[in-house]
């Protein structure tokens, strides 16, 4: 696997499972804050939340845009956490390289291959998610465009495909990150919330994801889900998220 450095530290240390957590969308400073004491409490290191969203009905809750970026680097600085966010287009580069500190690349975006060749020329970490629909080569070679620029700095997220089933929210296809896990040499993590869409299932499937060698996974979290602006139904609330570390720590150390 690829050594990643972020201000010194090393995100992604061998035979570890590093957890990303926070809001599916940044919605004000006081549930960024008590997130951010969550994670600070339970020993996790990067704070995840959206703010500008890409979403499929144009009537859904968008982000905050700026006043969002700034909310979350504010807050990753006051609890020493590293940021995570979604870039959705190359006009929102200048802003969001200058105060996050790690990029992820949506969904919707994998195929934008004009704003990967922008994000390969940084030096900073980042997220791609698989496309959709897309298949494992695709995925590889939107990483490719990353590479070619010179950033090696790549995590893959495998976050659940379309299929023909629709019981849940999308499949989650969890032997694909594990084979491009074993084969690639890329830090691979999962997104079970996006992946099952239902918060019921999120635990196991991250779990899943540890026992299978996966290097970590990104969990949606919310103080209050019922009331969120967006994925609320996907979203654990503190006291879930809390019994997961529990046990992510407890396999961690039978491994």
């Amino acid at each position: 696997m690829n050594k990643i450095y972020l201000k010194d530290t090393l995100l992604f240390q061998e035979n570890d499972f590093n957890i990303i957590a926070g809001p599916c969308a940044i919605e004000n400073e006081e549930y960024l804050v008590k997130t951010a004491e969550l994670l600070v409490k339970n020993g996790v290191k990067m704070i995840r939340g959206g703010a500008f969203k890409l979403r499929t009905s144009p009537f859904s809750f968008q982000g905050m845009g700026k006043e969002g970026i700034l909310l979350l680097s504010k807050v990753a600085r006051d609890y020493n956490l590293f940021s995570v966010t979604e870039i959705t287009s190359v006009k929102d580069l200048d802003l969001i390289e200058k105060y996050i500190d790690i990029m992820l690349i949506g969904t919707r975006n994998m195929h934008n291959y004009e704003l990967l060749k922008e994000l390969g020329n940084l030096d900073k970490p980042i997220i791609l998610k698989r496309g959709m629909a897309a298949t494992v080569k695709e995925w590889l070679l939107a990483a490719e465009y990353l590479a070619q620029g010179g950033n090696e700095k790549i995590i893959l997220c495998e976050r659940g495909i379309r299929t023909f089933e629709t019981c849940l929210r999308n499949t989650f296809d969890l032997a694909s990150a594990v084979y491009v896990s074993q084969n690639y040499g890329y830090n691979v993590i999962t997104d079970p919330s996006h992946a099952t869409g239902d918060r019921n299932l999120v635990e196991k499937m991250t779990l899943a994801s540890l026992v299978a060698g996966i290097q970590g996974a990104m969990i949606e979290i919310h103080p209050e889900p019922e009331k969120a602006l967006s994925d609320g139904e996907q979203m654990l609330n503190f006291e879930q998220f809390e019994e997961l570390m529990k046990k992510v720590k407890g396999l961690k150390m039978q491994k």
